[in-house]
């Protein structure tokens, strides 16, 4: 061999010697997966985020409720429907602002859509304090939904009268001349709209269910008067005098609606609290509406709502002389809470 073809030779098996050595690092660097980490211990700052359901305890809990008589949870005062709502609603709200001035604590006065609707409020939880009529009041009382706190003062009396009205041209001159008639009330649990009125002509021997052409429910005294005087209705019954509600609008209505009726006293309405509302907040709210029978904008304030015109403090025995005037009668809350 000459020395050209041997140094030829060496060329060649140098360059496969490098082919080689190069094919063999490739094939190493390929035979473990290339997402594969360096192994090292696991510990909680290594370990991967789990992805498993969140257990029991790792949901969040539920917010706490704030405290009664905040903003977020104010204390609900569901009133009685017995005027117009915009008017009744606008005679409280200047009082539960009166009272956050007073207490810090937060009222939302409401009105139901009746006032079956609004012993149920009370009785649900719904509400926390209501001002209730008398019947309403004996009747959440007696399902353990009512404590009275504060009676309303009208002409300088807790006690007031209700009355049947026809229109002057109906004939309508005592209570048995209602036999056969259409007869306007306010609701079925008004005390003076429906439940005194109802014992009155059942001790006339009327029955109101059987004897009354039509008993048209108005939602309010003031719809009452109305309804009388456009001659909606022959009758009907208000706490005296509820004419004066509508006289700005109807300037002669005591001359075309007229008084056959009226009856005993009745126990004025009131404000009352649910039995478990919680007591501190209870005096409170009772000192700061008692404060309002001082001032001469405090006492405008009350003649705001149903014409109060004061309040004094209360316990459930100023009603017991209405329950014996249903009891005298042979009649009970159940029976008159009957249609």
């Amino acid at each position: 061999m000459t020395r050209k073809r041997w140094l030829w030779m060496l060329a060649l098996l140098a360059v496969l010697a490098l082919a080689l050595a190069a094919c063999g690092g490739s094939k190493e660097a390929t035979e473990a997966p290339a997402t594969e980490a360096p192994k090292a211990e696991m510990t909680e700052e290594t370990m991967p985020e789990k992805t498993e359901e969140p257990t029991e305890e790792a949901t969040e809990a539920p917010a706490e409720e704030a405290p009664l008589g905040t903003a977020e949870n104010p204390v609900i005062w569901v009133l009685t429907p017995s005027q117009d709502t915009q008017k009744v609603l606008a005679g409280a709200e200047p009082i539960a602002q009166y009272v956050e001035e007073k207490t810090g604590i937060v009222i939302k006065p409401v009105i139901p859509t009746d006032y079956t609707a609004q012993q149920e409020a009370l009785c649900s939880g719904e509400a926390h304090m209501a001002a209730l009529n008398t019947f309403g009041y004996v009747r959440a009382h007696e399902r353990g939904c009512a404590d009275v706190a504060l009676v309303s003062v009208r002409y300088g009396a807790t006690s007031y009268k209700g009355q049947i009205i026809a229109g002057v041209d109906t004939g309508i001159e005592k209570v048995e001349d209602l036999r056969g008639k259409t007869f306007c009330r306010p609701d079925p649990e008004s005390t003076s709209g429906w439940v005194i009125p109802k014992l009155t002509m059942l001790a006339a021997g009327i029955d109101p269910e059987k004897d009354l052409e039509e008993i048209v429910d108005t939602g309010g005294h003031d719809a009452v008067v109305i309804g009388v005087y456009n001659g909606d209705c022959d009758a009907g019954a208000t706490f005296q005098d509820a004419r004066v509600l509508v006289e700005d609008e109807y300037p002669d209505v005591k001359e075309k609606v007229v008084v056959i009726a009226t009856s005993a006293p009745i126990p004025n309405d009131n404000i009352s609290f649910r039995p478990d509302f919680p007591e501190d907040l209870k005096q409170q709210i009772v000192d700061a509406l008692l404060s309002l029978n001082e001032t001469d904008e405090g006492k405008e304030m009350l003649k705001g709502l149903f014409s109060w015109q004061g309040l004094e403090p209360a316990d459930d025995t100023f009603y017991d002389g209405f329950r014996q005037q249903l009891e005298a009668a042979g009649m009970s809350i159940e029976d008159l809470g009957k249609e």
